[in-house]
């Protein structure tokens, strides 16, 4: 059985696993621009989250009053998408219920993603559906990850790199508690308007923007190159590492992790969005180089 499903138009070619629906490679004109989800660091490339994006409290969500355990992030990153259609250039894949998914998450779902490659870019459009009778809710994010420095040379040397957001954001994030769990507090960032200057001991933790007034942000080198990602109802935006990783992760949620103290209903968790039955939601993404 084939793991993994290769589009390509022109000099642009991305893979992407069928466990997860996620993109193993991204490359242009032979450049690998995706993280190689080396395990000494990080052993993810660019996740999907669902269905729910972030730490649960207690690791588990209640529905109707039952707690039903649920990991960071949800399952679909580690759940087996089938192919629904697949061009040259572009793919469909799918993941809906199944009896095992219900021990996690009692609802019916199904939750395609199509990936495209363009000239320079890789786009995803995401449909989530609600064939079921009850209310659905959900979260969705896109977690990326791309080589620091993407541009060559050394980690050491990697000095001059940048985040820039569309427009300016508050220099201010939650901080980020015991279990991934957020907290109230909030800790400041020397984010200067719309750029925020990269350095590894920034990154004890994730840095989440949470209600973002950017759709679109850019991990710049100092050469000029760039790697946007550009979302389109993620209302919440995240950047990570690990202060040691030669990696940064550009990232997109319509959700986030569970407050500290939270002990509520999945459908009452902040931010998690929810889907009338018969109904669909859509969500997209694009990921676009910009050479130097």
């Amino acid at each position: 059985m084939t793991d993994t499903v290769e589009i390509r138009h022109r000099d642009t070619m991305a893979r992407l696993a069928l466990t997860g629906a996620e993109p193993v490679s991204w490359r242009i004109a032979g450049t690998e621009y995706l993280w190689g989800g080396d395990p000494a660091h990080w052993n993810r490339h660019a996740p999907w989250l669902f269905p729910v994006v972030g730490a649960s409290a207690g690791a588990a969500v209640t529905v109707a009053g039952r707690a039903y355990p649920m990991a960071q992030h949800g399952f679909a990153r580690d759940s087996r998408f089938g192919v629904v259609t697949q061009a040259e250039d572009s793919v469909t894949l799918r993941l809906a219920d199944t009896p095992e998914s219900r021990t996690h998450y009692p609802f019916a779902f199904r939750l395609d993603i199509t990936a495209t490659v363009t000239d320079g870019a890789l786009a995803f459009a995401c449909e989530v559906h609600n064939p079921g009778s009850d209310p659905l809710p959900y979260g969705l994010g896109f977690h990326p990850a791309f080589p620091w420095p993407f541009a060559g040379g050394e980690r050491a040397a990697a000095g001059g790199y940048a985040v820039r957001f569309d427009v300016p954001e508050r220099p201010a994030v939650p901080e980020v508690g015991p279990g991934g769990l957020l907290v109230r507090t909030e800790r400041a960032l020397p984010l200067d308007g719309d750029t925020l200057p990269l350095d590894p001991e920034l990154f004890t933790e994730a840095l989440v923007f949470l209600n973002a007034r950017s759709r679109t942000m850019r991990f710049t080198a100092p050469s000029g190159a760039v790697i946007a990602l550009e979302a389109e109802d993620f209302p919440h935006l995240a950047v990570w590492t690990k202060p040691t990783a030669p990696f940064l992760s550009l990232e997109c949620w319509t959700g986030h992790a569970d407050w500290m103290g939270f002990s509520g209903e999945l459908a009452e968790r902040d931010s998690q969005r929810l889907l009338a039955p018969g109904a669909s939601a859509r969500h997209g993404v694009t990921l676009r180089f910009t050479p130097a």
